[in-house]
C-alpha cells in the first residue's frame, strides 16, 4: 500500500509553486497525496520565515499533527527550516528538517529515513546553496504560478530571505518557456512570474553571471501559444526599467498590473533599510506607468514601524502614498529578524504604535481600491473567471485585477469574458 503524504505551505506565491513541485515529484514516486487535513503517514510544512507569525504558525501545525497522528512523519522544509534548523528540530514531533539545498531532494530523503527519538537535520551553509529547481503551482487550472528566478543578492536592512535562499540564480529563457508550454497544455490561461527578485533574473546558477536579462524573459514569454496572460508578481522599482513598462503597456497579454515594493515613502528610512532607491524613483516608475496605462492596477508593499521610523516619517509616507495614483497597499508591520542589521537601529518603535500604524495604512490601502474600482465603472474590460463555485457564486479578475463577483455559470469556467465592470 503506498505511503501517504499531506502538505501546508506557509508565505509567499513561490513557496507555494515549491511545494507544487515537490507533491508533484512524490507523486510520481508512488506516494498518495492527501489534504492536510486528513490523516497521512507524512506530513510536509514548507515554511517561511519573513515575520515571526510564520515562526509561530509552524510550531502550531506541528502540534496539531502532534494530537491528530503521533505516529506520522513530520518534515520541515524552506526558509524558517534553514535559518533555524536546530530550533526547528527541538519542536517536539519534528522527524526531518531539510535546509534550502535539500528541499527538492525530498524523495530521496524520505526513502532513507526512519523515525527515530531525535530530528535529522539535512542542512548546508547558505553560501553552499546553488544550482535553480523550477517549479510552478496551478490554482484551479485558471491561474499559475511559475517560478522564475530564486535567492537575492541585495542586503536589506530588514530582511532574512538573503540567509535563508542563498544568491540570485535564475531559470534559462529555454526553461521557462518550455514550463510555460506545459501549462498552456494544461489549459491554465494566466501565468504568474514569481522570484524573491524578479527583476534580477538572467543569472547563471552556479557562476552567478548574467546571461539574460527580465526583459529578455517576458519578451520571449509574449511568444507562447495558449497561454492568454501573464501577469508580473512583485518587480524592484530600480529594476523596473522604462523598456519594461512600454513593453507592458503595447502587450497583448501581459497585464496592465504592477506590484512594486515601497516599503517606505520617507528617504531617510529608505536609507536606514539598505534600500536602492529613494522615492523620487518610485514617482517616476508610477507616472510613467499611468501615463501610458491610466488604467493600470499598482500594488505597493510598505513596512511600518521599522526601527529610526518617528512620526514624521511616517506621515511623509502615508502622504506619499495618499497622493500617488496607487490601487491597493499590502502593508506589513515590522518584526526583529535574528542576524539582520536593523536590529542596531535606534530608536525602535513601540508595537502598539506599530500595529496602529498599520491600521492607518490598511484604511488608506481600502479607500485606494475603492476610488480606483469606481473610476472602471461602465467599462468593459475583460475577465477571467474561475472555476470554483461559492455559495453559487463565481469569481475573477479584470486585466486590471479588478475583482468581480457574479453567478455562477458553468460555461464561463476558465475563460476570459468581456465585461461591464
Amino acid at each position: 500500500m503506498n505511503k501517504t503524504v499531506a502538505f501546508h505551505t506557509l508565505g509567499c506565491k513561490l513557496n507555494f509553486s515549491e511545494t507544487a513541485a515537490l507533491s508533484r515529484q512524490l507523486v510520481q514516486e508512488g506516494f498518495e497525496k492527501k489534504e492536510f487535513t486528513e490523516q497521512a503517514d507524512i506530513y510536509v510544512i514548507n515554511t517561511c520565515s519573513v515575520t515571526e507569525n510564520a515562526d509561530k504558525e509552524c510550531r502550531q501545525l506541528v502540534r496539531r499533527i502532534q494530537r491528530k497522528a503521533p505516529a506520522s512523519t513530520v518534515v520541515i522544509t524552506g526558509c524558517y527550516a534553514q535559518l533555524k534548523p536546530q530550533e526547528i528540530a527541538a519542536i517536539p514531533g519534528v522527524d526531518l528538517v531539510l535546509g534550502a539545498a535539500e528541499k527538492f531532494n525530498l524523495p530521496h530523503h524520505l526513502k532513507e529515513f526512519s523515525k527515530g527519538d531525535s530530528a535529522r537535520i539535512c542542512s548546508c551553509d547558505v553560501e553552499d546553496i546553488s544550482g535553480f529547481n523550477a517549479s510552478f503551482s496551478v490554482d484551479e487550472r485558471t491561474r499559475a504560478f511559475l517560478k522564475v528566478q530564486d535567492g537575492c543578492d541585495y542586503n536589506c536592512s530588514f530582511c532574512t530571505i538573503p540567509l535563508a535562499r542563498g544568491k540570485s540564480r535564475s531559470d534559462t529563457i529555454e526553461g521557462a518557456i518550455r514550463n510555460a508550454r506545459a501549462l498552456a497544455e494544461k489549459g491554465v490561461k494566466e501565468i504568474v512570474l514569481t522570484g524573491i527578485n524578479l527583476g534580477d533574473f538572467g543569472k547563471d546558477p552556479t557562476t552567478g553571471i548574467r546571461q539574460e536579462s527580465f526583459f529578455d524573459l517576458i519578451q520571449a514569454l509574449e511568444q507562447v501559444e495558449g497561454i492568454q496572460r501573464y501577469r508580473i508578481s512583485s518587480i524592484e522599482p530600480n529594476l523596473l526599467s522604462d523598456e519594461i513598462i512600454r513593453f507592458v503597456a503595447n502587450s497583448e497579454r501581459f497585464m496592465p498590473h504592477f506590484h512594486i515594493p515601497l516599503q517606505s515613502g520617507s528617504n531617510k528610512v529608505l536609507g536606514l533599510m539598505r534600500r536602492r532607491y529613494q522615492r523620487e524613483l518610485y514617482s517616476e516608475k508610477v507616472e510613467l506607468i499611468k501615463s501610458l496605462m491610466p488604467h493600470c492596477a499598482i500594488g505597493v508593499d510598505v513596512i511600518v514601524g521599522f526601527p529610526g521610523e518617528g512620526e514624521e516619517e511616517f506621515e511623509s509616507t502615508y502622504k506619499f502614498l495618499h497622493e500617488l495614483p496607487i490601487s491597493y497597499l499590502h502593508v506589513f508591520t515590522y518584526s526583529e529578524r535574528a542576524h539582520t542589521r536593523a536590529l542596531d537601529i535606534k530608536p525602535v518603535v513601540p508595537i502598539p504604535v506599530r500595529h496602529e500604524r498599520n491600521k492607518k495604512l490598511r484604511n488608506l490601502s481600502f479607500l485606494k481600491m475603492q476610488y480606483f474600482s469606481r473610476q472602471h465603472e461602465g467599462q468593459k474590460r475583460n475577465v477571467l473567471f474561475e472555476s470554483t463555485s461559492r455559495n453559487g457564486m463565481m469569481e475573477g479578475y479584470s486585466d486590471n485585477y479588478i475583482k468581480v463577483s457574479t453567478p455562477y455559470r458553468s460555461e464561463w469556467n476558465n475563460q476570459v469574458v468581456e465585461w461591464i465592470l
